[in-house]
């Protein structure tokens, strides 16, 4: 320096430090303070110039602020040079000047034109000028008092200027730039186009801030997503990732054909092997590089976390020495304020990093699993239910989201921990390791508390996926439940599943009382022991003020990282669990797209199938065995035979849903497929109809006739807009499998696949459909139709059919080679003898006429379930605005125990007393080093120090617990309410509600009360005491502290009311924009068949990105407030810092070392529990929606009870089986119109009444105001002698029986679904399995009745289910019998078996059949035909015929007249 400085001086300490009015020596300000940004400049500008190379977007506008920037650079530049010139003009008049005069000015201005091109050249949004701007200002401090030279003095002052000028100028955002791909989205989010500033405090959020405390925000006001978090970017960036390692394992080759089992088990468990560690490095891959940028702020923010402690040290001795300069301890004031200000802002970008990773994670598993559960096989699905698939969606994909804002702990922990215990042993020397050894002792001990939680977990999981499975399948088949009266038993079911659920959660409970304690006191005991054994070691070892809080401060840095380390393990543990049940889900087989050859095959023929044999899975044994069907281009092909024959099997293989063992399929063309059971999206129902097809007004026209839906549309509250509830619950099931056809027609393809379609609608509909779509003469003539059927007068007219039995093709042939074959098909057709079914003949013309008069005779009335309001069926989700009530509050501390939670507050305050008291004892045991009384007392004060400590912690423990009791008590209660409520709600509640939003309840508001809110109360009263305590001790040590509190404590509360009241709203549309994700994707499963004939798989995942996507939309604006509200109520903190510090510098002759300490330790402390505070605050208030949510379905109205005590009728009701209906009204809903209009009847004991009429006419209503699932708006109903209204609904429910539409088995075995009370022997149930013709199924089973039956009865064929349902009926028996189209899904011989079993075994009884087939009510007493609710005709079969009415039309049209 002496070379380049000449005789200026470069440092003095008596001109910096020991003076009243400190300065920098001249060549110092000349040398180190203008060079060093330079240099920043000149070694970052590579990287600079290297990143615009790679992201050249566009020519920048020059805009009036650019041209400002060049403008002030050029000056900039010139004022540099007009120093160096200077400085050659004094030389060349012989004043001497030293080198440096020269150095300086020519390498600021080499930086300045370098500056300059940058600024010229560089793109759009780049913060660079921000650092070279930065250079200049670094020169700050050269005012240079000594030089008296004017204009060196003038060309700094305007440097300076200008600098700072550049400074803020830099601080604002460019325009983007011409060409670019510029977002022109209207609603963009304002961080695209923030400057440095606003990102780095996050003020570009205000405005929403401002928004949402003005009004509760709504979807319209949130911002797009930004590009770069949208699923359309994040997903396939996965998926792609996954496709490259999955390809890597060697998991290419196809289904081995030739293996044995045994090798396969082994392939399989190889192949699994390899392909395990495929997903996390996918994500990796995926996610990786933008985390890591998060990662490197958090090492900057752990570097500086350390700073504080040392000026702590520097404060403490400055107020120690009596001489020291004021200034100084200002300076210390204000660089720990800064310090923190700083440690603020990068820990929050660290955050904003981690979060938006968290969040890209979620959306990439989530669109992950989707894509994935639209292609995996039929064994797949099985063994994962759609409760489970959605848990992997909803609670997997969280805990994903949750560990990445941890995860960086994982490093940073450790590295914590060393330097604090590094600046430690400086401080206190080798005592440290007592200190230290107690933390290890600590740690086996979570560790052991974190392996017992996580088993539990586990456990937990297991019995909370149970327990929602189940409530999943009791919510879709309610309605059976309450017809048979079966809801005590599975209530039963679903509190012991709960029962064993909160067992856990108290053992949960207890462990994380004890871990609480654990890390509350870990500080204390630290302390404790390192100062106790500190001063006992050596009598020359003095515990001053200095080395007592320095090291305290270094222990709650010490403190967050140890508590965080097993949090963090522990989540990872739970991540990899979850991580392991996204990968079996994902690494399940997929379909062999290649299965079915769809090439066009040379054979000419529409499909074929070769050899071919197909199971259900790779291990079961073949459903279908050698097949061989050909099916000519354009002909029409019937499927008949008996029930679980395989006919749907057939199909499915067609469709490649089957495993393939052996032989080829080809199709020709597209296909289009009609399932048995139709699949109804939630849609309008034109969409449904469309199915992503471009609409046509002609063609859809001509679909909606062909396909008798017009006469519906006329019905439906708002025509083809209507919309249709989830599985088309708004529809009557014929309407459902009719517009399951016109989807199949509109799509105009090559093949169609039609299962079953006309069981469920009327005899003169399925006519019609059989004329004008499927037959000869249809809409699809010359298509190639493959059609399963059980309707014997639709065979003549097919060009072949296919007769199955078990598995095989009997026969085939067209109708007439059939009957000369004289085989089973010929012998089925001779015991169904109808000649007359080709009694069409007389007139096809003049027949056609008269169905489309009679069509206008009878428009179709209401259907059942009809919703006549013209607004939505389906209400949006409601929620709530503006605070959480009180009320709820109050709601949830009732369910804990009032005086338990006034117990638990009092707890809490007692143990903060003590802390306080301990760290005052601390303070005053420090301050005995300078008044020289040490060693007589350390005992006492070692022993006082220890008394208060431990007690602080049994008193945690103690309120952990009483917590953990409280919130079992309020989850169990909470619980059991909505449970009650939900068995005991009508039907028309759960025909107007999504079954998903009634499952959230259970699942995720349900788990929010169990696990999430008790641990949000724990932290907020922890949290909340902390501050308190904090405000206590800085005003007992510095009275004037006061003062500011007032003032801070306001901003605090206008921040944290701007910020909850966002962010709650922000909470609340996230939760309701989050169902739909869920519906939409069970409802994708269910028809995953149907989605995949059509080819429409692409579409279907573009939906459910698009709902991830609007889902994100309010979660990404909820972590940004988050954010926001950081680095708000932590500037609040910082400022707490800040007074601390100064009042101990103003008053620090009237304060002792040790207060001093305290307050400032304090301080330090309290921006933490601040800004958990004011987070808890809001979590507490998003979580106690739950309690809102759980509270409003336990309180929706109820049916009427279910015993009425003083009414029940005699246990052997109803003797005779008379059944009156007296002026009888009925409508579904309030403001409904009649669906039944003045029904009066008399049946006798014993009588059988066929019931029948149009669909609509009322028929499944008549049954369901027996049972009462609908109330009477006018009128009685009167068995035997008993006014039905009157009793109780399960003495009612369990006296009638039965059979319904739809059969619906419950996942559980055999018996179970017959015999859910166990009322009944073995023997009994083998009786009624004979009767319905089950029992030689059900023995060929190796497990018998024991038969496990999967979800919904999926593994049985609907027929099978069909006769499970007779079979519950026969089991029952009762006086009265109700058939409601039983015999729809049953072929026409097991028809005549169920008819006859009825016949036999229900002699004596009264029974009611809502009939399709005609012929099944022709020899019972009396037909009662409705129309438009009204009973048209009531007589016995052969009046009404010869009346020549309504009855004879249809009779005429079934051929049986």
């Amino acid at each position: 320096m002496k070379h380049l400085c000449g005789n200026l001086t470069f440092w003095d300490s008596n001109l910096t430090k020991h003076t009243d009015l400190p300065d920098l020596p001249a060549c110092f300000q000349l040398s180190v303070l203008p060079w060093s940004p330079c240099i920043y400049l000149w070694l970052t500008s590579p990287f600079y110039i290297l990143y615009l190379k790679r992201n050249n977007r566009g020519y920048i506008m020059m805009s009036i602020l650019n041209r400002i920037k060049t403008v002030l650079g050029l000056i900039l530049w010139i004022v540099c040079w007009t120093d160096l010139f200077s400085s050659f003009h004094e030389m060349s008049q012989n004043q001497s000047k030293p080198p440096i005069y020269f150095v300086t000015p020519l390498i600021v201005g080499m930086t300045m034109v370098s500056v300059n091109m940058l600024v010229v050249s560089r793109s759009l949004k780049s913060k660079k000028d921000f650092h070279s701007t930065m250079a200049c200002s670094h020169n700050l401090h050269s005012c240079l008092k000594s030089d008296q030279h004017k204009l060196r003095f003038t060309t700094f002052y305007i440097y300076f200027g200008l600098t700072l000028i550049q400074l803020i100028l830099s601080c604002f955002n460019e325009k983007p730039p011409l060409f670019s791909s510029v977002v022109t989205d209207p609603n963009s989010c304002p961080e695209i186009t923030a400057g440095f500033l606003s990102k780095m405090t996050f003020w570009w959020f205000t405005s929403m801030a401002i928004k949402g405390y003005k009004s509760p925000l709504e979807n319209k006001d949130l911002w797009s997503l930004n590009k770069q978090d949208s699923s359309e970017l994040v997903v396939p960036n996965l998926v792609k990732e996954q496709a490259a390692f999955r390809k890597a394992g060697p998991d290419a080759e196809p289904n081995h054909v030739s293996v044995s089992p045994e090798e396969e088990e082994v392939l399989l468990s190889k192949r699994k092997e390899v392909r395990q560690p495929s997903f996390l490095r996918a994500l990796l891959r995926a996610f990786g590089p933008y985390f890591l940028i998060g990662s490197a702020f958090k090492l900057l923010q752990d570097l500086i976390t350390f700073v504080n402690p040392q000026l702590l040290r520097m404060l403490i001795d400055f107020t120690k020495q009596s001489n020291a300069p004021l200034w100084w301890g200002y300076s210390l004031a204000f660089m720990m304020f800064g310090t923190s200000l700083l440690q603020t802002l990068i820990l929050h970008q660290h955050f904003q990093y981690c979060f938006v990773t968290g969040m890209r994670l979620r959306s990439g598993i989530i669109g992950a699993i989707y894509r994935k559960s639209l292609v995996i096989t039929n064994e797949a699905k099985r063994s994962s239910t759609v409760g489970e698939v959605v848990n992997l969606m909803s609670v997997d994909a969280q805990r994903f989201m949750d560990l990445t804002t941890f995860l960086n702990m994982l490093w940073s922990a450790p590295l914590q921990i060393i330097l604090a215990l590094f600046f430690l042993w400086r401080n206190l020397g080798p005592s440290v390791l007592a200190g230290v050894a107690v933390m290890v002792l600590l740690i086996p001990f979570n560790a052991f508390i974190a392996m017992k939680t996580r088993t539990y977990q586990v456990e937990q999981m297991k019995h909370k996926d149970d327990r929602i499975k189940l409530m999943n399948e009791i919510l879709n088949g309610i309605k059976v439940l309450k017809l048979y009266a079966w809801e005590v038993s599975f209530k039963e079911k679903i509190l012991q599943i709960r029962q064993k659920e909160l067992t856990v959660l108290r053992k949960t409970a207890y462990l994380s009382a004890l871990s609480t304690m654990a890390w509350t006191s870990a500080p204390f005991m630290v302390a404790l022991t390192t100062f106790a054994v500190y001063v006992t070691v050596d009598e020359s070892n003095v515990l001053d003020a200095e080395k007592a809080f320095v090291s305290l401060s270094l222990f709650n840095i010490l403190r967050f990282p140890l508590n965080m380390l097993p949090q963090v393990i522990s989540s990872i543990v739970q991540a990899s669990v979850s991580l392991k049940r996204i990968q079996d889900f994902l690494s399940h087989d997929e379909l062999d797209p290649e299965s079915v050859d769809r090439r066009n095959n040379a054979s000419g023929n529409g499909a074929d199938v070769v050899n071919g044999t197909f199971s259900w899975a790779k291990q079961d044994q073949a459903t279908l065995d050698n097949i061989n069907v050909m099916v000519p281009q354009g002909s029409l092909l019937a499927v008949v035979g008996h029930v679980g024959c395989g006919k749907t099997s057939l199909v499915s293989a067609l469709l490649g849903e089957m495993e393939k063992q052996e032989g080829q399929i080809s199709i020709r063309g597209s296909v289009a497929y009609v399932p048995q059971q139709a699949w109804i999206q939630n849609a309008t129902l034109r969409d449904n109809i469309l199915f992503g097809r471009p609409y046509v007004e002609q063609k859809y026209r001509c679909v909606l006739e062909a396909c008798a839906l017009t006469p519906d549309l006329e019905v439906l509250p708002g025509g083809d807009q209507t919309e249709i509830g989830e599985k088309g619950i708004n529809l009557s099931g014929g309407q459902r499998q009719r517009v399951s056809l016109a989807r199949a027609l509109y799509s105009d393809a090559d093949v169609y696949l039609l299962d079953d379609p006309l069981s469920a609608v009327d005899a003169h509909v399925a006519k019609h459909i059989f004329d004008k779509v499927i037959g000869p003469e249809g809409a699809l003539k010359g298509k190639t139709r493959i059609l399963v059927t059980h309707g014997i007068s639709f065979l003549p007219q097919v060009d072949n059919i296919l007769v199955m039995v078990d598995g095989r093709v009997s026969e085939m042939g067209s109708y007439q080679d059939l009957l000369k074959q004289n085989g089973a098909f010929a012998e089925f057709l001779r015991n169904y003898s109808l000649e007359d079914i080709i009694e069409d003949d007389e007139n096809p013309k003049k027949m056609s006429r008269r169905r489309r008069c009679s069509e206008r005779k009878h428009p179709e009335s209401p259907t059942e379930k009809k919703e006549l309001k013209v607004d939505k069926l389906i209400q949006a989700e409601t929620t709530e605005t503006g605070r959480v009530k009180f009320k709820v509050y109050w709601e949830y501390a009732k369910a804990v125990g009032p005086f338990l939670s006034l117990f638990i507050c009092f707890l809490y305050g007692c143990q903060s007393a003590s802390a306080i008291g301990a760290n005052f004892w601390l303070s005053e045991w420090t301050n005995d080093a300078q008044h020289n009384r040490t060693q007589d007392q350390v005992s006492m004060r070692v022993g006082v120090y220890a008394a208060l400590g431990i007690s602080q912690g049994v008193l945690v423990m103690f309120s952990s617990f009483t917590l953990a009791l409280g919130k079992i008590q309020a989850a169990r209660k909470l619980h059991q309410t909505l449970l009650d409520n939900k068995f005991h709600t009508p039907q028309s509640f759960f025909d107007t509600t999504p079954i998903g939003r009634i499952i959230n309840r259970f699942s995720k508001d349900i788990y929010v009360i169990d696990e999430v809110l008790p641990s949000t109360i724990l932290m907020f009263l922890g949290t909340f005491f902390a501050s308190v305590s904090t405000m206590i001790v800085i005003i007992c040590s510095t009275p004037i502290f006061a003062l500011v509190i007032g003032p801070l404590a306001l901003i605090y509360v206008f921040v944290q009311r701007f910020y909850v009241a966002t962010s709650r709203q922000l909470k609340r549309l996230e939760s309701v924009s989050r169902s739909p994700i869920y519906s939409h994707f069970s409802e994708t499963i269910t028809g995953t068949s149907v989605i995949r004939a059509y080819g429409r798989n692409a579409a279907f995942v573009l939906m459910s990105d698009m709902k991830v996507d609007e889902n994100q939309k309010s979660y990404y604006p909820g972590i940004v407030s988050n954010r926001w509200l950081g680095v708000r109520i932590e500037f609040i903190g910082n400022c707490i810092v800040l007074f601390a510090a100064l009042f101990a510098v103003i008053g620090k002759d009237k304060l002792s070392p040790g207060l001093v300490g305290l307050s400032v330790s304090y301080a330090l402390q309290v921006t933490m529990s601040l800004n958990w505070m004011v987070r808890m605050t809001s979590d507490l208030e998003s979580n106690i929606v739950a309690v809102e949510r759980v509270k409003e379905y336990s309180e929706t109205q109820t049916e009427a009870p279910w015993i009425v005590k003083d009414k029940q009728p005699p246990p052997d009701w109803p003797p005779k089986g008379d059944v009156e209906f007296v002026d009888y009204s009925v409508r579904y809903r309030e403001g409904l119109d009649l669906v039944l209009r003045n029904i009066s009847l008399k049946v006798k004991g014993g009588e059988k009444i066929g019931i029948v009429g149009r669909t609509g006419a009322g028929k499944s209503s008549m049954t369901l105001c027996l049972f009462r699932l609908l109330e009477a708006a006018d009128g009685e109903i009167v068995i035997d002698e008993v006014k039905i209204s009157e009793i109780g609904l399960h003495d009612l429910r369990s006296k009638l029986t039965i059979i319904p539409q739809e059969p619906v088995l419950f996942s559980g075995t055999l018996r179970m679904n017959l015999d859910p009370f166990e009322k009944y022997s073995d023997e009994e149930v083998w009786k009624v399995l004979e009767l319905s013709h089950l029992k030689k199924f059900v023995s060929n089973q190796t497990s018998k009745l024991e038969l496990e039956c999967s979800e919904g009865g999926e593994n049985l064929s609907v027929g099978q289910r069909q006769l499970v349902c007779l079979a519950r009926a026969l089991l029952r028996k009762t006086r009265i019998l109700v058939l409601d189209e039983a015999t729809a899904a049953v072929d026409l011989e097991t028809d005549d078996l169920i008819q006859s079993t009825i016949r036999t075994q229900f002699e004596d009884c009264t029974v009611f059949t809502i009939a399709h087939r005609l012929n099944t009510i022709m020899d019972y007493t009396r037909v009662l035909v409705l129309d438009k609710g009204q009973i048209a005709e009531f007589d016995t079969p052969t009046n009404l015929i010869a009346q020549k009415g309504i009855f004879y039309g249809m009779a005429k049209d079934a051929g049986l007249a």
